[in-house]
């Protein structure tokens, strides 16, 4: 997907997404409205079950508002197809989330090819030996996940949304599974290789430290945005 260099990386007016339940309907979002221009970095806070996850599904396409308009780089999400917006993921979003989601059967290496596989890419194994010698992992290529640490898989896991160069970024939680020291340094590689990059971060987190390394933060309660705090620019590197 070409980027269109006038449009907000994300944009959502009015979304809303409202599931069904025995004791009726829920509204898990209440009438969003966002835009994260390109090269922003966002940070979403606010507590369980305020809506934060739902919130980045809706963004990735992996959810359907129930109402409303969703955007990427312009491309409306509403009526494309599941190969569409799978391509569209594939091409211009990284997603990296708390739970690993790597295949088990596949190596590092064959993990972080496999969505440039999908898009057709010239030599889709070089581009994974790359991206994951940008976030140390060149000798852990031939290793299947149950051979990796924690931080090692998350990393692998960064490697691969970051393998085909997306523009935007999509992080929930990516430190929820690590401890502490180890979290701090794949929060430290997701950072360096967003600006490396020139990508649009969004990241869903629960630490308000964490949260501060983004130039703007959000607090999310009950399907809402509740406040917008600004940070300099230098609290993004």
């Amino acid at each position: 997907m070409t980027q269109d260099a006038n449009s907000p990386a994300i944009r959502l007016e009015d979304v809303y997404v409202t599931l069904p339940s025995r004791a009726g309907d829920v509204e898990i979002l209440r009438g969003l409205n966002l835009t994260i221009k390109q090269d922003e970095a966002v940070a979403i806070v606010g507590p369980s079950g305020s809506g934060k996850t739902t919130l980045l599904m809706v963004a990735a396409g992996l959810e359907r508002a129930t109402s409303g308009r969703v955007e990427i780089s312009g491309q409306a999400l509403e009526g494309l197809s599941e190969d569409a917006l799978a391509r569209l993921r594939a091409g211009a979003i990284g997603i990296v989330f708390q739970s690993f989601h790597l295949v088990p059967t596949m190596t590092a290496l064959e993990n972080v090819a496999l969505p440039l596989e999908f898009l057709d890419a010239a030599d889709p194994f070089a581009a994974a030996e790359k991206a994951l010698a940008d976030v140390d992992l060149s000798d852990r290529t031939d290793h299947f996940p149950a051979q990796l640490s924690g931080g090692e898989q998350q990393r692998v896991a960064l490697a691969r949304a970051l393998s085909a160069g997306p523009k935007i970024i999509l992080a929930d939680e990516p430190t929820g599974n690590l401890d502490s020291k180890t979290g701090a340094h794949v929060m430290d590689m997701l950072f360096d290789l967003r600006a490396r990059h020139g990508a649009t971060l969004m990241l869903i987190t629960h630490d308000e430290k964490l949260a501060a390394r983004c130039g703007r933060v959000l607090h999310m309660n009950d399907g809402r945005f509740t406040k917008n705090v600004r940070r300099r620019a230098a609290a993004t590197a």
